[in-house]
Formats: C-alpha cells, structure tokens, sequence
C-alpha cells in the first residue's frame, strides 16, 4: 500500500492497493516500507490478498518477457515448459494458454494434477517419463532448470525453433549451430505496464497465483532456505504485517 509519494509522483496516491517488482540494483524487497519509481508500480488486483500479489511480479514478468520478447508465442505455437508447477512455470503455462499457445510442460508426480488445472494441453511427469521421448518438434522450449533437462531440450525443437533459458546456456553458440536454434538466457526486468496488463488477466481469471507457503518476517531465513531446497509448487512469500 502507497504510505507516500514523491513530489512528481502522479500516477498513484497515498492509501492506494499497488504491487511491483523492486528493482533488483536497489533491493530493499524484504523491508517494511521501499521507495519504487512510480514506473515500476501496477495497482494491485483486487481479488488478491497483498501476499498473493507480492507473489506474481518477479515470476509473470519472467514468464510473459520469456514468452513475448524472447520468443514470439502466438496461437498455435506449441511450447514446452519445463518445471510447470514452479513460481515462473505456473505463471507461464497461464499466460502462454492466454497467448494462443499449444502447451506441454513437465512437472513432478505430486504436482501433475496443479499443472493440469492450470490449462496445459498435455503434463508429462519427468519422473516416470522422459519428455524427448513424448514431445518433438517444438517451437519454443522455456527452461527454469538448466543442466541436463536443458541439454535434453535442444532435441525437441524444430529446426528454427528458440530455447529461451532463466538460467545460463554453456556454449550456447555451439548449440544454436548444431541443432539449428536460438538460445537465449534472460533476466527479467521490472516494468510497471506489464504488470498491469498481468492484473488485466488476473482480474478477468485468466492468471491466478499460486503460492505454496507463507512465512512471517522474522522467519525470513527459514524461507530463504525452503526456497534453496527447491522443489516448491508455485511461491515462497514473506508477509510484512506492520
């Protein structure tokens, strides 16, 4: 919520429902109050509780800049996302569904079902399945994992067809001329506008959050490390209650 706005600020005002995704050069995320240039800042979408948008800016960026500017996602282009029940896979399996898309993603056995929900066309479980095997000729691959599952990815694109990584891609020169591709590793950026298209879609049930657990503040660090452990389903949030 707005406690104050600066002298040139207009878009918003104080006591105004706003979410955002605080510039990572500045940081500041975890504290009771942060300054964020206007520029950054959506109003809130008023089915969410706070901690279910402070859930969505960092993970429906990434997925809608991996999906929209990074790779060009339209109807019936067919996508592969991998780690379907995570904080950037669920809110990409949304948003690529929203865009028209045909969509695969893989996701674990206790997560099939959450996947399922969320739209895909078809979920593979990479512990009983391996994906190569079930799905090629792809024209996106959106990789949340890296290593091996990133490796593997290369093959079930088509000829043309663009691997769009939030991780690093090693050599990956070598790999767009072997398999014919683009390969292209990311950092989302903030942006407000987009944001307040993700609340357009939020608002008119197209995304929902996903958020797997909620700790206080000052069990931050038994977040941080629920969150190194990986594995979660959706979001870790951390709630500041003043």
């Amino acid at each position: 919520m707005v406690t104050q706005v600066g002298a040139e600020a207009s878009r918003f005002a104080v006591g105004d429902e706003v979410f955002s995704r605080v510039d990572p050069r500045v940081g500041g995320a975890f504290a009771e109050y942060v300054a964020v240039d206007e520029s950054l800042v959506a109003a809130k979408p008023s089915r969410l509780t706070f901690e279910e948008a402070a859930s969505l800016p960092l993970v429906a960026l990434t997925a809608l800049q991996a999906l929209t500017e990074q790779a060009d996602v339209r109807s019936g282009t067919r996508v592969l996302i991998h780690g379907g029940a995570g904080g950037v896979g669920s809110a990409a399996v949304q948003i690529a569904k929203q865009l028209g898309a045909e969509v695969v993603a893989t996701a674990g056995s206790g997560s099939v079902e959450l996947v399922r929900e969320l739209g895909v066309d078809r979920v593979i479980d990479y512990r009983t399945e391996k994906f190569e095997e079930v799905v090629s000729d792809v024209d996106v691959v959106l990789d949340t994992i890296g290593g091996e599952t990133q490796e593997r990815s290369f093959g079930v694109l088509k000829s043309g067809g663009t691997l769009v990584s939030i991780v690093a891609i090693p050599d990956a020169e070598a790999k767009k001329a072997r398999w014919n591709v683009e390969a292209r590793s990311f950092f989302m950026r903030p942006q407000g506008e987009q944001l307040a298209h993700l609340a357009g879609l939020v608002e008119s049930g197209q995304l929902r959050p996903i958020v797997e657990t909620v700790f206080p503040l000052d069990e931050a660090s038994e977040a941080l490390q629920k969150v190194e452990r990986g594995g979660a389903r959706g979001k870790t949030v951390i709630s500041v209650r003043r």
